[in-house]
């Protein structure tokens, strides 16, 4: 297939690029930039031009392949709402271009939107449209493409991991350098789902050649990881104090990334394993943040 690619030189979909390349596809991936036009060249994939902000530029794209995968997103966090709005236009406009057609368009979300009641994990089958994750405009857009005639499945994802980034414990690592504290809210008990991102791309090939409408994937290695033992590693990796703050606190210690700290987001993904036959291979999350040089991020 030939496969359109957005996000194709970021940190999830660098890996897909590869992924794809070697089962025999061809990938045509988006790019904004001169260096990342080169980056997909050297790689051997196709280069096509366009932003997130000109939701057109990817319906051209879109319109040139045999499928979708859209991993695209702007990782400003501080405009959450926002991005996640734009997210919602990026899709629908691909979908004005594939509806009728048989062709795949694989999108992106979040594992909490498949919640299913406190203390328990996310489930593929579920989607919880009143989740206080703004991402639930991805899956809005989802639900329209569908409704449209294009064919549509999900991947949802959890904190993705290497040695370099981690999700939303990359922000809450350069808070943690900054205030001199490695905090957590309450008991720290709340948990984070996580999987190396070598594993999602893995999961993002199988889930396009596999394909499925309608279907909803959790790219989940660890279905929950607890936010006391993510800021024990980090502490120790940054050399700085651990302890317990209180919601009150958390809001004036954390800023925007608060409204996350505190969220309670295990995630199984039981039934994607199963249907995919996908098992991860990588490196656990606390094992990449103890192996990671915190002199070099913050140099970067």
């Amino acid at each position: 297939m030939r496969v359109f690619l957005t996000g194709a030189t970021g940190f999830i979909g660098s890996r897909i690029v590869p992924e794809l390349l070697d089962a025999g596809h061809r990938v045509l991936g988006l790019t904004r930039s001169e260096a990342g036009a080169r980056w997909l060249e050297a790689a051997g994939a196709e280069v096509h031009r366009g932003t997130l902000e000109d939701p057109d530029s990817l319906a051209r794209g879109a319109a040139q392949a045999d499928a979708v995968i859209h991993t695209a997103f702007d990782h400003d966090f501080s405009r959450f709402v926002e991005n996640c709005e734009k997210d919602r236009r990026v899709i629908g406009a691909m979908a004005e271009v594939l509806a009728g057609s048989d062709r795949p368009l694989l999108i992106t979300s979040g594992t909490g939107l498949g919640g299913t009641g406190p203390g328990r994990p996310a489930v593929e089958q579920a989607v919880d449209w009143h989740h206080p994750n703004p991402r639930v405009a991805s899956e809005q857009a989802g639900v329209a493409a569908a409704d449209k005639g294009v064919s549509v499945a999900v991947v949802r994802l959890p904190q993705v991991h290497d040695t370099e980034k981690q999700g939303l414990i990359t922000p809450f690592i350069e808070v943690s350098r900054a205030r001199g504290l490695a905090a957590y809210v309450g008991d720290g008990a709340n948990r984070w789902p996580a999987a190396h991102v070598t594993d999602v791309a893995r999961l993002y090939r199988l889930a396009l050649e596999q394909h499925e409408p309608g279907a909803r994937y959790h790219a989940v290695a660890e279905e929950g990881v607890s936010a006391r033992a993510i800021a024990e590693v980090v502490g120790a990796g940054l050399g700085v104090p651990v302890r317990s703050l209180s919601p009150a606190e958390a809001a004036d210690h954390f800023g925007w990334l608060a409204m996350f700290t505190s969220l309670d987001m295990p995630a199984s993904s039981s039934w994607t394993r199963a249907r995919l036959g996908w098992e991860p291979t990588g490196p656990d999350l606390l094992a990449d943040l103890r192996a990671m040089d915190y002199g070099a991020v913050a140099a970067a």
